[in-house]
């Protein structure tokens, strides 16, 4: 009898002690003595620069018994470098999600930019003061574009065009004296004559 004069409810033992195990364990679970991140989606994909398609990452968060965390918050960052990046859908560079039931965070839309390297996810989860990070590492692969040098001028076709306008000159009856413009070797002398062409220099 309580103190109204009704009769008191009687729990059974069993159901009260489940009622005080269960009070425990989301004691336990409410505040961990630390979490942890764990990578499920993401890790070691391959982005071709050439096409870039949208990948999600997904983490998931557990406290020390391996047990998901609900409720926690997960920042998602990309490099800001001028190296292998990216965005999200948003078009920013970072991204913060909440752990579901089963401690699972999933950032999406992730497009790795058009820079090949090895891109560097930064994930940092923090739930009631405790923190955790990881890196999810992922690499962007695609052709370079190189210039294409010009084509070295030839010596030799100088040398036959100066021959040509020394036997036009021959032709005509002037004499005139002509040399390479060969700055590898040492220049040849063209001696022009109404007569003949010949050339000196050592050989």
């Amino acid at each position: 009898m309580n103190t109204h004069g009704k009769p008191l409810k009687r729990f059974p033992a069993v159901r009260l002690c489940s009622l005080l195990l269960t009070g425990v364990s989301l004691a336990a679970q409410t505040v961990p003595a630390r979490i942890d991140l764990v990578v499920v989606e993401g890790e070691g994909v391959v982005n071709d620069a050439r096409q870039r398609v949208a990948r999600k990452l997904v983490v998931r968060v557990e406290d020390d018994d391996h047990r998901p965390v609900a409720g926690a918050s997960v920042f998602f960052a990309l490099p800001v470098s001028s190296g292998a990046s990216g965005e999200f859908t948003d078009g920013s560079t970072s991204v913060t999600v909440v752990t579901d039931s089963q401690g699972i965070a999933t950032a999406r839309g992730l497009r790795a930019n058009a820079i090949p390297g090895k891109l560097q996810i930064y994930v940092t989860a923090s739930y009631r003061g405790l923190r955790a990070k990881t890196l999810i590492t992922q690499t962007v692969e695609g052709a370079t574009v190189t210039a294409t040098k010009p084509a070295a001028k030839s010596h030799k076709s100088g040398t036959w065009k100066w021959i040509a306008l020394a036997a036009g000159a021959a032709g005509a009856g002037g004499g005139a004296y002509l040399a390479s413009r060969s700055h590898t070797s040492t220049p040849s002398a063209i001696s022009i004559s109404s007569v003949s062409v010949s050339f000196g220099g050592p050989k």
